[in-house]
């Protein structure tokens, strides 16, 4: 089992700035890609960045430019830092990894950015 922890969400004006966090904890051996999606209301959930252990990005292209992930393999965190937020932008962001079939996701974390 994994249990991701998210913090850092909140509410701030278009344009500003947020940086996640997510916190991984238990039988962590294994984990390779970790990342962030997000799900606005009635929509799908999405994802939004990922990061291997290695280090190799990938982002969607809506946040390209805007948000940096980056990952910390000795302290289990992942981070994403959000710049030139936009009200499109809001969502509940989710911290996510896997490991064989299994999927494990953090609780979620509120992000709104007003205009």
């Amino acid at each position: 089992q994994v249990q991701l922890v998210e913090s850092g969400g909140g509410l701030v004006q278009a344009g500003g700035s947020l940086r996640l966090s997510c916190a991984a904890s238990g039988i962590i051996q294994g984990i390779d890609v970790m990342g962030w999606y997000r799900q606005a209301p009635g929509k799908q959930r999405d994802v939004v960045a990922t990061i291997t252990s290695g280090g190799r990005t990938n982002y969607a292209d809506s946040v390209k430019g805007r948000f940096t992930i980056s990952r910390n393999n000795a302290k289990n965190t992942v981070h994403l830092q959000m710049n030139s937020l936009k009200p499109e932008d809001t969502a509940v962001y989710y911290c996510h990894t896997g490991r064989g079939r299994y999927d494990y996701w953090g609780q979620g974390t509120q992000v709104t950015v007003s205009s």
